[in-house]
C-alpha cells in the first residue's frame, strides 16, 4: 500500500473528526476519538490492502472505538450511579433568529440516535455508499438502506416542528 502524503492525512482526520464530533457531542472527546483511531490504524497498517478502502477502514475503527467507549461509560456510570453521584449537562443558548434556527436544527440532529447519526453522516455527509457504510458499521446492507430511511425520516420530522406529542395532565 502507498504512503499518504500529509494533504490526504489532513484530509482524512477532518472527517474523521466532524464524524467523531457528531458522534460524541464533544470536541474533546472527539480528538481522543479521532487520535485513538489513527494510532490503531497506524499499529495495524499492515492489515490495510488498497487505499480505495481507507476512508471506509478508518470510519470503521473509530465507529467501534466510540462503541467500545459508550459500554464503558455504561458501566462507570452503572458505579458511579450505585455511589450515589450525578452527571450534570451543560445549556446551550443561542441569541440572533439565524443562530437560532440553526441549533434547532443540530440539536434535532443530536437527538437522533448514535446509529441513526452515524448512518446519516456516513453516507450524507461523508458520501461512503451504502456498502462501504455497511462494511464500516458492521452491518448489512439492506439494514443501511432501511435504518437510513428510517433516520431521514425521524430527522425530517424532529426539523419540520412536528415534535412527538407529550402525555399532558388536565388539572381542574
Amino acid at each position: 500500500m502507498q504512503e499518504l502524503d500529509d494533504q490526504h492525512w489532513r484530509e482524512l482526520l477532518q472527517r474523521l473528526r466532524r464524524f467523531a464530533v457528531w458522534l460524541s457531542r464533544d470536541a474533546g472527546a472527539a480528538d481522543d476519538l479521532v487520535q485513538a483511531t489513527v494510532e490503531r490504524a497506524l499499529g495495524r497498517w499492515g492489515q490495510q490492502r488498497d487505499s480505495e478502502s481507507l476512508r471506509p477502514w478508518l470510519f470503521t475503527i473509530l465507529y467501534r472505538l466510540y462503541l467500545d467507549g459508550k459500554r464503558r461509560e455504561r458501566l462507570h456510570a452503572r458505579w458511579l450511579n450505585w455511589f450515589g453521584r450525578a452527571q450534570a449537562e451543560e445549556p446551550c443558548g443561542a441569541d440572533t433568529e439565524s443562530i437560532v434556527m440553526a441549533q434547532a436544527d443540530l440539536q434535532a440532529f443530536a437527538r437522533l440516535s448514535a446509529e441513526q447519526r452515524a448512518l446519516l453522516l456516513l453516507v450524507s455527509v461523508e458520501g461512503l455508499s451504502y456498502k462501504e457504510a455497511a462494511d464500516a458499521l458492521g452491518i448489512p446492507i439492506g439494514t443501511v438502506m432501511s435504518r437510513l430511511s428510517r433516520a431521514r425520516a425521524a430527522l425530517r420530522e424532529l426539523t419540520e416542528g412536528r415534535p412527538s406529542s407529550t402525555a399532558l395532565r388536565r388539572l381542574k
